[in-house]
């Protein structure tokens, strides 16, 4: 699928994984990347579902997950929002984080790195 820049988010849908997920990780990682801000109006259920041509049951599924996860709150006639504490967000990066991490230390093993040559080359990489 084509993607598709909706609220700050550039949703790209892969048709070999759930698309509920798939909405879901996309939205978290907006957020923690900071594409999309705190208390910031997210389109209707049945907005989104219609630009991302899926079904509002897999959207409306997204938006309970990413509710209950404290990202996103809804008010009846107002509609969606991001979350307006940062806490759920911090919560999020730091777990996107830990995974990325986790990845690369998966990756170093198995070159054969250990965690003290896998230190120095973080240490070694440009942060700018």
């Amino acid at each position: 699928m084509e993607p598709i820049k909706v609220a700050g988010i550039t949703f790209r849908l892969d048709a070999t994984k759930p698309f509920y997920e798939q909405i879901v990780a996309q939205v978290c990682g907006a957020l923690a990347r900071g594409e999309l801000g705190l208390e910031e109006r997210m389109p209707s259920v049945r907005e989104l579902a219609q630009l991302l041509k899926v079904n509002p049951n897999t959207v409306m599924r997204a938006y309970q997950d990413l509710e209950r996860s404290g990202l996103l709150v809804t008010y009846r006639g107002q509609g969606t929002f991001t979350t307006n504490k940062p806490e759920p967000v911090e919560r999020i990066r730091r777990e996107l984080a830990h995974g990325a991490v986790q990845d690369l230390v998966g990756v170093m093993r198995q070159l054969g790195l250990s965690r003290e040559q896998t230190m120095t080359l973080i240490q070694e990489v440009d942060w700018e």
